[in-house]
């Protein structure tokens, strides 16, 4: 069973057979299963094709369900949304909003949002056709909140209305952004904890993820609702570091490429520059 109290989150442990969750639906009381919430294709600046990487999925990860979030656009989700029967993996159709403040996560989409707006105006959109609003690296040089934003957390909870934080991203650089997310993470804000990989590089794909009850992607979204998902690092920190840095110049090559998918606020270039 898993534990009460997770790093990255808090989760109930419960004893075997049924039990009813919060909107009256029976459900296996044992099953907890994984899901990428934060991936990248080729459609923004990820280095891996949608076909790559649901074949990775489905042979190399034990992932249930997975959400495709590339940068400013759902058209990679949406391609991955048509190969879920081909390939037996439940796809989340999600993006990554560019916002005046950094980035803001998309999850259960059906209309693209556009870069540019603010984060209220992005999660009021999101809101809008059904989505859950996810703040992904919240303390990153391009998570809303920045480096320096601990005190607007608990704020920002109450006057954005997001659904859920992201409290572990697998990117290699991104370490003490994820310390401070757990420490400052309490479920008395009332969101969800959340984890994804961020992944840029096929081997980066499950490095982080959510751990909720059930094994759809509808349950992983009664799970985020009820605020019982906590997040989870997979091995292979160091290889994926390495990866990372290999593959930084065709992820910036991609950047380019895709340039008015992946726009940067000044502050993160700034930051990167520094």
């Amino acid at each position: 069973m898993l534990p009460m109290n997770d790093l990255y989150g808090t989760v109930l442990a419960v004893p075997g057979g049924r039990t009813t969750n919060r909107f009256g639906d029976s459900v296996s009381a044992d099953v907890w299963s994984k899901a990428d919430l934060h991936i990248h294709s080729t459609h923004s600046d990820g280095l891996a094709t949608i076909p790559e990487i649901m074949e990775y999925v489905a042979t190399k990860t034990d992932l249930k369900v997975i959400a495709i979030t590339d940068h400013n656009t759902i058209e990679g989700a949406l391609f991955a949304k048509e190969l879920e029967d081909v390939y037996g993996i439940e796809v989340v159709v999600g993006e990554e909003m560019s916002t005046t403040e950094g980035h803001v996560l998309g999850l259960f989409l059906t209309e693209e949002i556009p870069a540019g707006l603010t984060p209220l105006e992005t999660v009021r959109r999101i809101t809008d056709q059904g989505g859950i609003a996810i703040i992904p690296h919240p303390f990153s040089a391009r998570g809303v909140f920045g480096p320096f934003g601990r005190s607007r957390l608990a704020d920002a909870a109450r006057d954005l209305a997001f659904h859920a934080l992201e409290v572990y991203n697998s990117v290699p650089y991104l370490i003490w952004a994820n310390r401070v997310a757990a420490k400052m993470f309490t479920g008395g804000l009332g969101v969800a904890a959340v984890g994804g990989s961020d992944a840029h590089v096929l081997r980066g794909v499950g490095k982080g993820y959510t751990v909720f009850r059930g094994s759809t992607a509808e349950d992983l979204r009664r799970s985020i609702d009820a605020l019982e998902t906590h997040a989870e690092a997979d091995r292979g920190g160091l290889a994926l570091a390495f990866r990372y840095m290999r593959s930084i110049p065709q992820i910036r090559r991609r950047q380019a490429f895709n340039q008015e998918r992946c726009k940067i606020s000044r502050r993160s270039m700034a930051t990167e520059r520094a």
